[in-house]
């Protein structure tokens, strides 16, 4: 679900208003996010002792009858939730604070149960990603923000309009930043138990961003899922990345001022091994003829073993020497072709989407300038739903093309198998996952 909200001023530029993502123009969740595995796992149990209500029945907000069974369980658990906290250092006040009159929230659960899974085709979200409306704003929060920009950009090796373009997709410039309480969220989600280690683990994560001071209880706001400020941080990823650039003392990313979380993503990017002044990557032209197993991301050469290949830059001329470089044909055969290199894996630090990492470079683009993606996209598609997906995998592994698994995602494992089976019915072997592919499988 999208809002229509009118742009606020940043810093004094105005942007014209566009279309601002509930919580973020996001097609997937950060790496890890819904994995039960992540960094929420290994927390340890204290013994039970007593301790007072985390809140006082006084602050309660009534709750409707259905609710009201949910809510008494919820409230039990953040007693037993209490000790493990404290056991991680969390103190009791702060505890006391963050917990005062939170209830349990039906909405987060809803949301959680309902995620549409990224079901847009690519160039359908990169039509929004990098649309003239989003470019134009992009341009001028550049602006407005240069000099800021440009001092984190030479202190984090990271471009200034890389850092924009995540800003511009994670929350339209901080036109909406969610105004959800993270507290109460992250504790529903633990509550739920179906990923309750990790988010049990961004809990305890928030809380000691409480206990630092960088916010209270009640500013800490965000997405549904517990994603922060202008950037979207999750409460481990702020702990470990984020930075005060303005020299206040706090790391504060959820203010007007965006300087904080503009300044944490890049050196969030630059932990991860961004190397400035390589591109994320490039559209690229494919010969007649082209081999199209070697559109692999395992498969990595040299710009000029690539042009001694045919693939060149749409200039028509050989790309520019930037490092091993991998082709990458996000709609297969009959769509754009790239040419992707290390910042390409850095950027999927942020979010493994490929339509998202290449959302944020090519809006990264065209804010300095760029053209739009000149290739052509099979707009004729639609993309697979879930079920789809998961029917694809199903008759790929019973034809003997393992795909690693059932999952309904599009994965490397996936596409893999998908060339196989391309390969072994003389088919275009480019990997696409379509309903075409699918309908050949039936």
């Amino acid at each position: 679900m999208r809002r229509w909200v009118a742009a606020s001023l940043v810093a004094g530029g105005a942007m014209a208003a566009e279309a601002a993502p509930d919580s973020s123009l996001r097609p997937a969740q950060r790496p890890g996010l819904f994995e039960d595995g992540g960094q929420g796992e290994g927390i340890q149990l204290a013994a039970a002792t007593a301790q007072r209500p985390a809140a006082r029945p006084a602050d309660y907000k009534p709750l409707k009858p259905e609710l009201a069974a949910a809510d008494l369980n919820f409230q039990g658990w953040i007693m037993a939730f209490r000790n493990r906290a404290i056991a991680q250092g969390v103190s009791a006040p702060v505890l006391d604070s963050a917990f005062s009159g939170v209830s349990y929230d039906a909405e987060v659960i809803r949301r959680d149960r309902n995620q549409s899974e990224f079901t847009k085709t690519i160039w359908d979200y990169l039509d929004s990603a990098a649309s003239d409306l989003r470019v134009k704003n992009g341009k001028a929060a550049l602006q407005a923000q240069r000099a800021r920009l440009d001092q984190i950009e030479a202190a984090y090796g990271v471009e200034k309009e890389i850092v924009v373009a995540i800003w511009g997709l994670e929350s339209s410039y901080g036109t909406f930043r969610g105004k959800m309480d993270v507290v109460r969220s992250l504790a529903t989600l633990a509550f739920d138990g179906r990923r309750g280690a990790f988010f049990e683990g961004q809990l305890v994560a928030a809380l000691k961003i409480l206990q630092a001071g960088d916010v209270a209880a009640r500013k800490m706001t965000g997405s549904w899922a517990g994603a922060m400020g202008h950037t979207q941080f999750i409460p481990t990823s702020y702990l470990d990345y984020a930075v005060d650039f303005t020299g206040d003392g706090k790391r504060d990313i959820w203010s007007d001022n965006p300087a904080d979380a503009l300044a944490s993503t890049a050196a969030y990017l630059n932990k991860f091994g961004w190397v400035k002044g390589q591109p994320w990557g490039l559209e690229v032209s494919l010969p007649e003829g082209f081999d199209y197993t070697l559109a692999d991301r395992e498969i990595e050469k040299p710009p000029s073993e690539w042009a001694a290949l045919g693939v060149k830059g749409l200039d028509g001329r050989p790309v520019a020497g930037h490092g091993p470089a991998a082709i990458l044909l996000p709609a297969g055969s009959a769509g754009a072709a790239f040419m992707i290199f290390e910042n390409f894996a850095v950027l999927e630090r942020y979010n493994t989407a490929d339509a998202y990492v290449i959302g944020v470079g090519h809006l990264a683009d065209r804010i300095k300038g760029g053209t739009p993606i000149q290739g052509n996209w099979p707009r004729g598609d639609r993309a697979l739903t879930l079920s789809e997906r998961e029917e694809m995998q199903q008759r790929l592994t019973r034809a003997g093309f393992d795909t690693d698994g059932i999952d309904g995602k599009i994965g490397p494992k996936t596409i893999g198998a998908v060339r196989a089976f391309q390969v072994a019915k003389g088919l275009t072997p480019d990997g696409y996952a379509s309903l075409q592919l699918l309908q050949k499988l039936r």
